[in-house]
């Protein structure tokens, strides 16, 4: 994976511990790719919570608790519905940080979105992020920037504490 080496993700894994912080990850368009790179790495569980895979517009509502009528308005791809997705899944895992992803992998438009749209998420005590992305090429590569855009703004708020 891009930008994603065993290394990196190691010393993300480190920090958190030392942080004294926890994760949990609300996917939709990265269908579990955020959780399964964070737990690659030995001592992983130290910190990981667990995750939930929202990819249907259903589930991110009765599973996250997304707000119904936000998604009815604006669809599954906002930043709004990242941020909330981050802070349900953060509350029902117990966790300090709650990431999560939301985007229009492709291969065509979803709800006049355009493919290669994504937004990433964190919420924490210390307050939300969200970031808007658009990111080109196949499938497989929209999927993993936002993975390495999820990591990079889970490293990024470690290094504001």
């Amino acid at each position: 994976m891009d930008d994603v080496t065993a290394e990196r993700v190691q010393v993300l894994i480190e920090s958190l511990v030392r942080a004294g912080e926890t994760v949990a990850v609300a996917e939709s368009l990265t269908g579990g790719l955020v959780l399964s790179t964070l737990v690659n790495p030995a001592g992983a569980s130290r910190v990981v919570v667990g995750g939930v895979v929202a990819y249907s517009t259903d589930v991110k509502s009765s599973v996250l608790g997304v707000d119904a009528g936000l998604l009815a308005e604006r669809g599954a791809v906002d930043a709004a519905v990242a941020v909330q997705m981050a802070e349900r899944v953060r509350a029902q895992f117990g966790a300090t940080i709650g990431l999560s992803t939301t985007g229009v992998a492709g291969p065509d438009p979803q709800d006049g979105v355009a493919v290669g749209t994504v937004f990433v998420a964190l919420c924490s005590d210390r307050g939300d992020s969200v970031e808007e992305h658009l990111f080109s090429g196949t499938r497989d590569d929209v999927r993993l920037a936002a993975v390495v855009a999820t990591l990079t703004l889970l490293e990024n708020s470690l290094r504001t504490e």
